[in-house]
């Protein structure tokens, strides 16, 4: 025990000299020391992973200090660059859109529905052209997906009549063209 305490004031002693008559040489003898200390514990022990704060907080590090000195990190230059990329490009990116048109209103595609009823013999492209007589901008192939959404042939199918409809039926046909 006495020993034990002899020490840790001996120790502290010279601590307090080295800070009192601290020159550069000793700064630069303790930054070597500090530098090897990693390469020495890198060899007992296994590397833990990193998480993804630490990540950032060694890729905004990395950019302070001059590429020269990024020989004290751990990680290789390439992964450090790696990682302040992934940081700047989360930082930096629009939200997600799918490419091409956006999606239809519902009062337009109500719209679109009502010109294809009322108007049996126009196909997608006609309508397409009216509504930008209307100074309505749509895509043809958003009224072709949204016709064929609502279940509606195309247009030579929507205009012609079936043959159990119309004049066309067995009901319509008289009886005397029959016999």
């Amino acid at each position: 025990m006495f020993w034990t305490l002899v020490y840790l004031v001996v120790r502290r002693l010279l601590e307090l000299a080295v800070l009192l008559a601290r020159c550069d040489r000793s700064k630069d003898l303790e930054i070597l020391v500090l530098r090897h200390e990693p390469s020495v514990l890198r060899r007992r022990v296994r590397r833990s992973p990193l998480k993804p704060h630490d990540r950032v907080l060694l890729a905004a590090l990395s950019q302070l200090l001059p590429r020269d000195s990024w020989r004290a990190f751990f990680v290789t230059p390439e992964t450090l660059l790696c990682w302040h990329r992934r940081l700047v490009a989360r930082r930096r990116t629009c939200p997600h859109r799918r490419p091409g048109w956006p999606t239809l209103s519902t009062e337009l595609g109500e719209l679109i529905l009502r010109l294809t009823r009322e108007n049996s013999s126009w196909g997608y492209r006609r309508i397409v052209g009216e509504l930008q007589g209307m100074r309505i901008v749509v895509s043809a192939s958003a009224v072709r997906r949204l016709l064929a959404n609502a279940g509606l042939p195309p247009a030579p199918r929507r205009s012609q009549t079936t043959c159990t409809s119309g004049a066309h039926s067995p009901s319509a046909v008289p009886v005397w063209a029959l016999t």
